[in-house]
């Protein structure tokens, strides 16, 4: 069965809220604080070992109360209920969107035998049971994929360094050459084993470097000795062992599961191998938590229906256009990248499922970069700017090699930064600030030195990065963006958006190969090629 299509804007609830936020948009979050001493514990979720505060919002009781309504009004419950158990909902594509069951307890059997194919290969690898060519031991992972084949498992392996075993892990992405060359060049071919992912092993990208890096091993290597050597993530049997690939170095992988939210299975082999396969297995299980926190808790005290209802209060009421994600946390630099092709390939749509034009704004930009680096690049913008830009903070109340002194310097800029952003700093206080220094300009100085405040923040507070909880926390905005899809009435697992500017590539490529100028084309294009060429 599809998902219902419901225009949100045409909902009693609505309608209640556009009347709701002319009612408190100019209203001060610090004078609510003051009113409601118990406003803190109204708007924080406790799960697991994460504490999610959400009471910096531009929310009241109503404002929470109306977004729940949305919320049934458009059916989520219904929605939720038709993703878990396998209904094609990626109707454009008629696919279910089953990621979720690669972490279930109760997995598909493919998936289950698929899984421990991984734990065989991975301990395999590992302990050194995997030999190369000439007998030597791996001693590297090249990794080569594109888009989810890429951004997941590079972001999760990232994350887990402090998790990594022996096993250097690179993975190479973009069709610069540049980027395969420089990431091979220190390699060694007798000890470097590469995993290939796509699913219909044709994308451009991935088989232009998987040539080039089979052409890099061929050097010193032979035909019958890439059997050692390369393994592949796909589901074109045919052209996978025309490459070179032996059938029991094939991991399979299913229509059921959209690329970017592919990390959870054999594209996730890098995984296993960067961090060993109990560790894959945890991340896994923090995820299938997540998913029964989200399918089986009520609304009002669900973290990923709460977070995307307060995206929606933002986006479509107060016109902010991004959201930003701060993650106090050296390990999650790549976390930001990788949820921008989650949310915004998912949500970037501007038909609804009836494919009707929107009138509405759906999607959300999404940006950020690790705390304390981002306070001294953007957070500027936030602070004075004019622009209002609703921000996720992640941090972690224990480091892992545990550095105290770091750790509570890291965590007092955490928690000062959505204090700063709630409070602001008044007129009044800048003049008290600018006597006490004694400054002969103080009156030229006080307008640039006043912050608004009145800034909305989330704070998510997790114990400790584990796999466990990474797991948990990926989870929960791939469950975020699907409450916002179902809201906006979008099909958030189509991408067909991406498919026109690969189609053009193809026509460019043929073009710059033949230097042939006689298809129509436009000026600005013909032109630049001509120069390229030139």
């Amino acid at each position: 069965m599809s998902l219902k299509s419901i225009d949100p804007t045409s909902t009693k609830a609505w309608k209640k809220l556009q009347d709701h936020y002319n009612e408190v948009k100019d209203h001060q979050m610090i004078d609510w604080f003051a009113q409601d001493k118990k406003r803190t514990e109204k708007f924080q979720l406790k799960w697991e070992n994460f504490l999610v505060d959400y009471s910096k919002n531009r929310i009241t009781e109503t404002t929470k109360k109306l977004l729940l309504e949305l919320a049934n009004e458009v059916d989520l419950k219904d929605a939720i209920q038709k993703q878990f158990r396998g209904d094609h909902i990626n109707q454009t594509e008629d696919r279910a969107v089953l990621h979720t069951a690669l972490r279930g307890n109760d997995k598909p059997k493919e998936v289950t035998e698929t899984l421990q194919k991984i734990e065989k290969f991975s301990e395999e690898v590992i302990v050194g049971n995997w030999k190369g060519f000439t007998g030597k031991k791996i001693t590297d992972i090249v990794n080569i994929g594109i888009g989810g084949s890429d951004l997941g498992p590079q972001m999760v392996v990232d994350s887990l360094k402090f998790y990594r075993n022996h096993l250097g892990v690179h993975f190479i992405s973009n069709v610069d050459g540049d980027h395969v060359l420089e990431t091979i060049k220190n390699l060694n071919p007798e000890t470097t084993l590469v995993v290939i992912v796509s699913k219909t092993f044709t994308t451009q990208e991935t088989i232009t470097n998987a040539n080039t890096v089979k052409n890099w091993f061929l050097k010193t290597a032979s035909q019958e000795d890439v059997a050692q050597h390369f393994v592949a993530v796909s589901t074109n049997l045919e052209k996978v062992k025309e490459f070179g690939i032996t059938d029991e170095n094939i991991f399979p992988m299913w229509n059921w599961v959209g690329g970017r939210f592919s990390l959870w299975s054999a594209v996730g082999t890098s995984i296993a191998l960067a961090v060993g396969f109990e560790n894959f297995q945890n991340l896994l299980n923090g995820a299938r938590k997540m998913d029964e926190h989200f399918s089986t808790t009520d609304f009002e005290d669900n973290i990923p229906v709460n977070l995307a209802l307060l995206s929606i209060w933002y986006n479509n009421f107060f016109d902010a256009e991004t959201e930003a994600i701060i993650p106090y946390s050296q390990y999650l630099q790549r976390l930001v990248p990788y949820l921008q092709q989650g949310i915004m390939e998912s949500n970037g749509k501007s038909v609804d499922r009836n494919g009707k034009k929107i009138s509405y704004q759906t999607g959300t930009i999404v940006w950020g970069e690790p705390g304390t680096n981002s306070q001294h690049a953007f957070f500027q913008l936030i602070h004075q700017g004019t622009k209002l830009i609703p921000c996720d903070f992640i941090g972690f109340k224990k480091s892992l090699h545990g550095n105290k002194d770091h750790h509570d310097k890291l965590m007092a800029n955490f928690f000062a930064q959505t204090e700063a952003l709630l409070k602001g700093k008044s007129a009044v206080q800048v003049e008290e600030e600018l006597k006490a220094l004694q400054l002969d300009k103080r009156a030229e100085l006080k307008p640039f030195k006043v912050f608004e405040g009145n800034k909305p923040t989330n704070t998510i507070l997790i114990d400790r990065l584990t796999p466990e909880s990474l797991g948990s926390l990926i989870a929960l905005y791939e469950h975020k963006l699907f409450v916002q899809g179902v809201i906006w009435n979008i099909f958030s697992y189509d991408q067909w958006g991406v498919e026109l500017g690969k189609q053009l590539a193809s026509g460019i490529l043929e073009q710059i190969n033949e230097q042939d100028f006689s298809k129509e084309q436009d000026a600005s294009t013909k032109s630049l090629v001509k120069y390229y060429l030139s």
